[in-house]
């Protein structure tokens, strides 16, 4: 497929969050630009970019390969987006546009009408859109930067069960928008602080076996062994 330049480091990432490119895997320039229909030059780019941002790293008589990171530095992905959400509202309910409004309460709309119908195949995706939205309410684009870095890599390390009570979530989301709405930093952090906790208990390692459950993706890796965390929970 051929994709322009400047998309290559989105490509290679999403391929990588996605499973395309296996842990540890190598990749090299040359394959990677036929794959992508571009010149070594824009793969070269990326994977710099990548490496700075935790997915590649650079190894002696191997080169650029994909990252196995480990068990714990997977947990701290998680206790650092318990930190940095909360923040995230509070500084949209500060700098919120009507704009950003006016997308977030049409999320939490359409997911209420998804979870009444019983339709959840697109239940997470529009949570993905809803968090997004409330990141560019921040108004900071550090914190953005930040906060789409993390999504991306929570995403490649967990799997993420659906809520047992999806109502309550989708309510939940309403109920932090509101917030944002009356512009009340406070209430919006202790909401989101809230959500994000709850959110934490659904995420499992990829590759973890839980009881009458298949097994996942890749297994989570140490520097030194590969780590056995069945029914772990971060």
């Amino acid at each position: 497929m051929r994709i322009p330049a400047h998309s290559v480091c989105t490509a290679i990432r999403d391929d990588i969050v996605s499973g395309v490119f296996e842990r540890g895997g190598r990749l090299t320039e040359e394959v990677l630009a036929r794959r992508y229909g571009v010149s070594r030059v824009p793969v070269r780019e990326a994977l710099r970019t990548l490496e700075s941002e935790g997915f590649v790293v650079t190894r002696r008589h191997a080169g650029a390969c994909v990252a196995e990171p480990t068990e714990q530095e997977a947990a701290d992905l998680l206790e650092i987006r318990m930190l940095l959400e909360p923040l995230g509202a509070a500084r949209a309910a500060q700098r919120r546009t009507e704009a950003h409004l006016k997308v977030l309460r049409g999320l939490v709309r359409l997911g209420q009408e998804r979870v009444r119908r019983g339709e959840g195949e697109d239940l997470r995706s529009l949570g993905g859109w809803f968090h997004e939205t409330l990141a560019q309410a921040s108004g900071s684009p550090a914190l953005i930067a930040l906060l789409t870095q993390l999504r991306h890599k929570i995403a490649w390390m967990y799997a993420v069960e659906q809520p047992a009570r999806p109502a309550d979530s989708w309510a939940a989301h309403g109920a932090l928008v509101d917030a944002v709405a009356r512009r009340d930093p406070e209430r919006a952090r202790a909401l989101a602080a809230q959500h994000a906790e709850r959110a934490t208990t659904a995420h499992r390692l990829r590759g973890v076996d839980l009881p009458g459950r298949g097994a996942g993706a890749a297994r989570v890796r140490t520097s030194q062994h590969p780590v056995n965390t069945a029914g772990a929970r971060h």
